[in-house]
């Protein structure tokens, strides 16, 4: 019993750790988020990235390079960028490079894996951009493409501002109000996001990953089928962790460490955008049509980029070597370090933010529909599990400081 209720209180820890290293990204991406759908017009988006060519996804790759984000954040900006009239190629362009090709995650990722993975995520993350451009291209969603822009829950409204407007104060509470909505209307799959992300590290088994995965353990090198299988499970098991882009690279580390080839890690830290929270996040900003395409088309295309990745770094025998990998220590989340100062930072931001939504609200002469109203079975599940993950949390909580 006293094992129980340790292990609980380090799952609760993880839980709130992962959620702190990810705080200060969360902000700023909805942040971005709510300046776009308030400054930006189908207009100039579609001038911008309204194609489905060369200059719209280069040039909506590089905007997601530089809002760099997690992806519950990003998945925020990138139904913005699509509903104000971005092609959904650079939409998805978009998405992807504010997910993989992000700095902070270099540096988690050189901690806990070493150089080459670095290599991985951001090489890989470029042609997983130009894999994903050639499918749509290929597959031409057209119908799923008009019904999911017909699914838009914005109000239709078009402000007309201007960035001359950002110096007036009803530009700053619109701001305001858009990013209180959208954490209205995705705080509960955050939340059972990360709960479940601290479970799955603290009670299971590192054996149970090792078992999932063909060849691990095994001294001889890994054939085309096996390596496939890796890459295929890698996003299977990450689907089931709930873990976003930040938390699942601990867990990357531990598939490593028990033997995964560097396919199957990769694989698996590529698929932070197609986890269960992501998915019902999509179904609910562009329905379930669209949501199933999405995951469908990011499967595809992350296991062929991991698997060109692999057999990249072996033709130029780059490949890491476990033998002589060192795991890296426990994460120590609450330091004080350049991510401690940025969500200091992004938490003021925040509550500046939610002091002009109040403006707003009692500005406003009419009050907009609220996103996470639904009642139907789903939303009442979700009610039910949020419920139990904040018992979770507060009880994991209250053991782990007893625990000091």
């Amino acid at each position: 019993m006293d094992s129980f209720l340790h292990t609980w209180g380090q799952s609760v820890y993880t839980s709130f750790g992962f959620f702190w290293m990810a705080l200060w990204a969360f902000v700023l991406g909805y942040f971005i988020s709510s300046l776009i759908q308030v400054l930006i017009t189908k207009q100039r988006m579609r001038r911008a990235m309204g194609d489905n060519n060369l200059k719209s996804v280069s040039l909506a790759t590089f905007f997601g390079f530089i809002s760099s984000s997690c992806s519950f954040a990003a998945l925020s900006t990138t139904r913005a960028l699509f509903n104000k009239g971005a092609a959904f190629s650079a939409s998805m362009a978009f998405m992807l490079a504010s997910t993989n090709l992000v700095i902070e995650l270099g540096f988690v990722i050189s901690i806990f894996l070493g150089w080459q993975f670095v290599v991985g995520e951001y090489v890989g993350g470029l042609l997983l951009i130009a894999l994903v451009w050639l499918f749509i291209t290929v597959t031409k969603p057209a119908k799923l493409i008009e019904q999911a822009r017909e699914n838009d829950d914005d109000d239709g409204h078009e402000h007309g501002n201007t960035w001359s407007d950002l110096f007036e104060r009803d530009t700053w509470r619109q701001v305001g109000h858009k990013y209180v909505m959208e954490w209205q209307m995705v705080w509960q799959d955050i939340l059972l996001g990360f709960t479940v992300a601290g479970v799955i590290s603290a009670f299971v088994p590192s054996s149970f990953f090792e078992w999932l995965f063909l060849g691990v353990g095994g001294d001889a090198e890994l054939n085309f089928w096996a390596l496939l299988q890796q890459a295929v499970v890698g996003p299977i098991a990450a689907f089931f962790t709930f873990i976003g882009s930040m938390g699942n690279i601990p867990l990357a580390a531990v598939l490593f460490g028990e033997g995964v080839a560097f396919a199957g890690v990769m694989a698996f830290i590529f698929s932070d955008l197609i986890v269960w929270p992501v998915l019902r996040i999509n179904a609910r900003y562009y329905g379930w049509k669209m949501a199933l395409y999405i995951a469908l088309m990011l499967f595809v295309c992350l296991v062929t980029a991991s698997l060109l990745m692999h057999y990249g770094l072996y033709w130029f025998d780059l490949l890491p070597n476990v033998s002589q990998w060192t795991s890296p220590a426990e994460q120590e989340h609450f330091q004080l370090n350049y991510g401690f100062v940025l969500n200091i930072l992004f938490l003021v931001i925040s509550g500046l933010l939610v002091m002009l939504w109040n403006q707003h609200r009692q500005h406003s002469e009419h009050h907009h529909h609220d996103h996470g109203g639904s009642s139907g079975i789903g939303a009442q599940i979700m009610n039910v599990l949020s419920a139990l993950s904040v018992v979770w949390l507060v009880g994991g909580l209250c053991i782990y400081l007893l625990d000091l």
